[in-house]
């Protein structure tokens, strides 16, 4: 019989900590995002689609800064609450959808 190996105990207090900085790492990229799409936006005189699509960045932004900001906050109460479906899903669509308009800016302006 092979031997068995013994394992430490998790340590529940380290993984929120880690959970709080990745949301905050995130929100910070989609911070970067939304600066640099509003910038290309209004690189060479702006058009209306470009400002359009920097307001929406921005409104995206926003939006995952409440959820995060709403979840860090969840974070500090032991044991923490697990996230929602719903939380998750509209976290996920507003990074995908920041991440979209973003190259859709970027690559309008670079043509």
């Amino acid at each position: 019989m092979p031997p068995t190996r013994r394992t430490a105990p998790r340590d529940p207090g380290l993984q929120p900590e880690r959970t709080r900085l990745a949301w905050r790492r995130t929100t910070l990229t989609g911070a970067v995002v939304a600066v640099l799409a509003t910038k290309s936006a209004l690189h060479g005189g702006p058009t209306a689609p470009a400002v359009l699509a920097a307001a929406v960045c921005a409104a995206l932004w926003l939006a995952f800064l409440g959820l995060a900001h709403r979840r860090i906050r969840a974070l500090t109460t032991p044991p923490p609450p697990a996230l929602a479906p719903r939380i998750a899903t509209t976290a996920a669509l507003c990074t995908v959808a920041l991440a979209v308009c973003g190259a859709a800016l970027v690559s309008q302006t670079s043509s």
